[in-house]
């Protein structure tokens, strides 16, 4: 008790937080605070408080996923919500680095945890992409079901619009030229490809581990009439090479994530390898502001086996290996984090139909998942990159108007 007191002391000065434990004793932490929540909590057994104390994150994540932590004011999204944003990473305090026994033992959680070849790339994809496309239905936007990070250039968009501006943001970065062959790597149900189709007269190669994903974006590319100019197939990334393929353009949309930091050389020489000598390739990534991390535990049990989020200095670190030319870079700060709280309500509106889909551990894992990610977006270390890469020089435009008049065309459509 003493311990998770002090804790909770340092841990929560802005907003508050009150305790009930299964002793019948309460205590409150914090002091009320413009725009930091405040929220109520009781632990209903004393192994909940165990289970905080010797491993805060996925502790308090599965006292939650068992019911063993209840939320009595406020909701889980407020309570991840107030312990991180009293620890802001952009202005968290003293700046050092890590000690030499933590760096190393990070390192090694991530190389072994991120071997990621292809024998079970495919296993770690079905994990969390497998599980059923009623329950992506139920919180993705509808028009394109797009599972990454939406663009929002004005407020009061739906995540409808957001995610349809998102497509027409990265599209003008393809720089798409009439009868061009496009690879879509990770291109889950089918929308990117499907827009791209609808928006230019090209051929769009769709390739997933998703068995699900494939089924469902084969459906949905015949309903939108484009099935002629479209194509799925069930292969790994690795495969396509060996294959002697070749592609104009090269997009990649929430799929880094899962290629695991030990195969990021592997990526980056495959694509290398697949892109003609005047192609362009667009990477959008969920990425770290800070260096190189670690997955975390809850995160690598529950969510995403194998995955890691990269920090952009590895990311083009491995890419430069193989020529590479990054001809643009952005940072998308807080556009996921605007995704994510759509992601989380809708889920809560349906509440009780992904209950009747998996069950109530699932729902609680799923909504603590979605807090947890949102949270680091709006003040931990995540964002997303958005990186273009070439393989010539003068492959483009030297500057950057040409995006600007083509998003700009795209929306109007």
């Amino acid at each position: 008790m003493a311990l998770l007191d002090k804790f909770l002391e340092r841990g929560v000065r802005k907003g508050t937080l009150e305790v009930h434990r299964p002793d019948g004793s309460s205590k409150r932490f914090g002091t009320p605070s413009p725009g930091y929540p405040d929220v109520s909590i009781r632990l209903r057994d004393k192994s909940a408080e165990r289970r905080i104390l010797t491993d805060p994150r996925i502790g308090a994540a599965e006292a939650f996923m068992d019911n063993q932590l209840v939320l009595e004011q406020g909701d889980i999204m407020e309570l991840v919500q107030l312990l991180r944003a009293n620890a802001p990473w952009d202005r968290g305090g003293e700046v050092k680095e890590k000690s030499a026994f933590k760096t190393a033992t990070g390192k090694l959680v991530t190389l072994v945890d991120g071997i990621n070849r292809a024998a079970s790339a495919k296993k770690n994809i079905a994990h969390h992409y497998d599980i059923g496309n009623a329950l992506y239905k139920l919180f993705l936007d509808t028009n394109h079901m797009q599972y990454s990070c939406a663009y929002w250039p004005e407020d009061g968009m739906t995540l409808e619009q957001a995610q349809t501006a998102k497509l027409a943001h990265i599209a003008a970065k393809l720089a798409i030229e009439p009868g061009q062959r496009v690879l879509d790597i990770g291109c889950g149900w089918g929308g990117m490809a499907i827009y791209l189709a609808q928006n230019y007269d090209i051929k769009v190669v769709g390739i997933t581990l998703s068995e699900e994903q494939l089924a469902l974006a084969r459906e949905r590319t015949k309903e939108a009439g484009v099935d002629d100019r479209v194509t799925y197939e069930l292969v790994d990334y690795r495969e396509l090479p060996k294959r002697g393929e070749k592609f104009d353009r090269i997009v990649s949309v929430g799929m880094f994530e899962h290629v695991g930091q030990a195969q990021f050389n592997q990526f980056f020489k495959s694509t290398a390898e697949l892109l003609t000598d005047e192609g362009v390739m667009l990477l959008h990534t969920i990425g770290r502001m800070g260096g190189p991390g670690t997955t975390d535990a809850f995160t690598r049990k529950y969510i995403f086996p194998g995955g890691y989020i990269p920090a952009l200095s590895e990311t083009v670190a491995s890419s430069e290996k193989f020529r590479m030319i990054a001809t643009d870079v952005e940072n998308l700060r807080l556009h996921y984090a605007f995704t994510l709280r759509e992601w989380y309500k809708r889920c809560v509106e349906n509440k009780d139909a992904i209950i009747a889909l998996m069950d109530k551990r699932f729902y609680r894992m799923w909504i603590f998942y979605l807090a947890g990610a949102t949270a680091a977006f709006e003040s931990g270390s995540m964002c997303n990159y958005q990186i273009q890469y070439t393989r010539l020089r003068r492959t483009l435009p030297i500057t950057r108007d040409y995006m600007t008049a083509a998003e700009t065309a795209l929306r109007r459509r």
